[in-house]
């Protein structure tokens, strides 16, 4: 059986990351009645032990409002990392270069960034870290992701000591005011993508960092495996199964028999989650379409046969559904070619 955390688990601990936000926001005096409403929390007081991703979710989308602020989700992604998780954030403190960064950020996800997952992906001289939904919140993503590339940039100029060359892309239209984004993350950016990500020249990965100790990075992950084990929620649980089953056309059902669940209950969470199976195969496809475009150069026939289509035609027609753009357009357009 699979293990996962449902957005309705206590799995955040409450006095990291939520009592960031709460500290912020009281710091522009919003009231703390205000930013727990809804959230299902008697008092600032009483936030302490876990508290699940929904309640998190919602003080995160109170803050947001009552702050009122296009820099909001910026200035709160400058608190994230290197967090307050013990061994896997002393081990980003650590670390001697930006690949150990990425790694340990990608790693123990499931503490450093709950609510967004982030992958880590190398081709062609190029390092790109993606970010995938972990519990479902489609109405809070574009400021989870501006949050959560900000929070890896400061992280990155802090421990290296100069600002890293970042191209960002994003899955949104572009906003009508790009000030904040262009101050905190600079100019390379895209919008109108099929993919939450950050670029770099993959030359950056191993340059040495002036404050890392790969020894210390290295004592400290050991330290992180030897603490209880924390799941992950269970949208990045379910990308993962599925990206690891993409060529064999997994299903609804057999992956509700993996995760020890019956396929209407897996519908249902799901369905909790904002989203559906089919939605969840089809962003995975997507992304791995886009990945064999830049790395492969690969064509229609080589992508049908890959992800166990039968033949281009069919391909062509399910990529233009995922993405609303045939294959030869995205290949032209994209910011990875």
């Amino acid at each position: 059986m699979i293990a996962y955390c449902a957005s309705s688990d206590a799995c955040i601990p409450a006095r990291q990351q939520p009592a960031l936000l709460l500290d912020y926001a009281r710091s522009r005096d919003v009231a703390d009645h205000e930013l727990l409403r809804g959230c299902g929390i008697g008092s600032a007081d009483a936030l302490h032990g876990n508290i699940t991703a929904s309640q998190y979710l919602q003080l995160l989308g109170n803050a947001l409002r009552l702050l009122d602020s296009r820099d909001s989700s910026f200035m709160l992604g400058q608190q994230l990392l290197p967090g307050h998780d013990g061994a896997p954030s002393h081990a980003l403190l650590q670390a001697p270069n930006l690949r150990s960064a990425l790694r340990t950020l990608c790693g123990w996800h499931g503490r450093l960034t709950p609510l967004l997952t982030p992958r880590l992906q190398e081709a062609e001289g190029l390092a790109v870290l993606y970010w995938t939904d972990s519990f479902g919140a489609p109405g809070l993503l574009p400021a989870l992701v501006e949050m959560h590339m900000t929070a890896v940039v400061s992280l990155c100029r802090w421990l290296g000591g100069e600002r890293l060359p970042w191209r960002f892309c994003f899955n949104r239209a572009a906003p009508r005011h790009l000030e904040q984004h262009e101050v905190h993350l600079g100019t390379e950016l895209r919008f109108g993508c099929h993919l939450d990500a950050m670029l770099i020249d993959a030359t950056w990965l191993d340059k040495p960092w002036p404050r890392g100790s790969a020894s210390a990075t290295q004592r400290a992950l050991e330290q992180a495996a030897l603490e209880p084990a924390h799941a992950p929620g269970l949208l990045s649980v379910l990308y993962d199964y599925l990206l690891h089953r993409v060529r064999s056309m997994p299903t609804l059902e057999q992956a509700a028999i993996d995760f020890g669940i019956s396929p209407a209950t897996l519908k249902r969470h799901l369905h909790k989650h904002g989203t559906h199976f089919q939605a969840e195969l089809d962003q995975v496809r997507t992304h791995v379409a886009l990945h064999l475009f830049h790395s492969r150069r690969a064509d229609n026939d080589t992508l049908a046969a890959y992800l166990g289509f039968h033949d281009a035609a069919n391909f062509r027609r399910s990529f233009k559904r995922w993405t609303g753009q045939t294959p030869a357009a995205l290949r032209e357009a994209l910011l990875l070619s």
